[in-house]
């Protein structure tokens, strides 16, 4: 059997190794990386990507703008979503515009198998002892910071799907940021999420399997009564409060519940605490600073489609945490 050009679109050295790995073992895929959209709609050009298992969130252009750019080109390939945004309207937008099958992060090997059946591809659900001889799949090589990267963008799209059914919106999310920073790099980094505004922050710590950290959700005053409006909230301070620690228990409790899940950790959370209210972040980080003098960070921003709101959440992990992390993250690489 001739071997079958298949492409693996996605930023995320880790997610491509983790896709490669899923294929069914003894179909001969001649395999093809791409790192963003551009990069796999000129591999599809080429020729390399009969099949396609596409990223939806990705720098350049992202999974709906391939899907939208191969309709336009007329370009042929049979397109299965494997992606960490699991909102069902971004389930639906992606098939609306051409996908033959959305999967979930990370992808189970059964259901990818049964994905690749569906588009009269025979391949067999049981493993083969080994590869056939002209199946070529190179693996990348996965750094912490991307293989954590990875854990975070799927904890995240959880994350955005409860989010999402609860604001009745649909959530566009980013490439997660994820650092190590000493706490003058923090401040910069919060300083650059202020953007001259003044802000309340929702805190949660968090500890479990030699594992701890704090959660910080950023609310952006001049849109927080946006928010309370979405969610028919009457406009007083102690109603606003309220659902600002609603909505932080919802994000931070989904977020931290991706990590667990796949890192295979429990953490258990703190009571969330009013951190800072209607205050510049200067005085976020003066009460902070030495809690945080040198952290692994993960930095997100959900923003709300057609709406200007949107919410900042850090993960800051403790130094101590690192060794703990690398070792749990280095049984899911190799």
């Amino acid at each position: 059997m001739s071997a079958i050009p298949l492409l693996v679109c996605d930023d995320s050295n880790m997610a491509r190794k983790q896709l490669i790995r899923a294929l069914p073992a003894n179909w001969p895929f001649r395999i093809t990386q791409a790192t963003n959209g551009l990069e796999g709609l000129e591999a599809i050009r080429q020729g390399h990507g009969q099949i396609v298992l596409l990223d939806l969130t990705m720098p350049e252009l992202d999974g709906f703008g391939v899907l939208a750019r191969l309709r336009e080109e007329g370009l042929s390939a049979e397109v299965i979503v494997v992606s960490g945004d699991v909102q069902e309207e971004a389930v639906r937008r992606a098939k609306a515009l051409g996908a033959r099958a959305f999967l979930k992060k990370p992808a189970d090997p059964m259901q990818l198998a049964e994905a690749l059946n569906s588009l009269g591809v025979d391949v067999p659900l049981a493993p083969a002892p080994a590869a056939q001889d002209d199946i070529y799949r190179p693996l990348p090589n996965v750094s912490f910071r991307d293989a954590f990267r990875e854990v975070s963008n799927v904890a995240m799209g959880r994350a955005a799907d409860l989010l999402g059914r609860v604001l009745g919106v649909f959530i566009k999310l980013p490439i997660p940021n994820v650092n190590i920073l000493e706490v003058g790099e923090l401040h910069m980094a919060l300083a650059d999420a202020q953007r001259d505004e003044r802000l309340s922050a929702i805190c949660q710590g968090y500890i479990g399997g030699g594992i701890a950290g704090e959660a910080l959700l950023i609310f952006h005053d001049s849109e927080i009564d946006d928010v309370a409006k979405l969610l028919n909230t009457q406009r007083d301070e102690s109603a606003q409060l309220e659902m600002q620690l609603d909505l932080a228990s919802i994000i931070i409790g989904a977020c931290l519940n991706g990590l667990s899940e796949q890192l295979n950790i429990t953490l258990s959370q703190g009571h969330p605490l009013v951190l800072g209210q209607h205050c510049p972040i200067e005085d976020l980080i003066r009460i902070n600073q030495r809690r945080w003098k040198r952290t692994l960070a993960v930095e997100i921003s959900y923003g709300l489609e057609n709406l200007d709101i949107h919410f900042d959440l850090l993960l800051l992990f403790t130094e101590d945490s690192v060794p703990k992390l690398r070792e749990r993250l280095d049984y899911m690489i190799d």
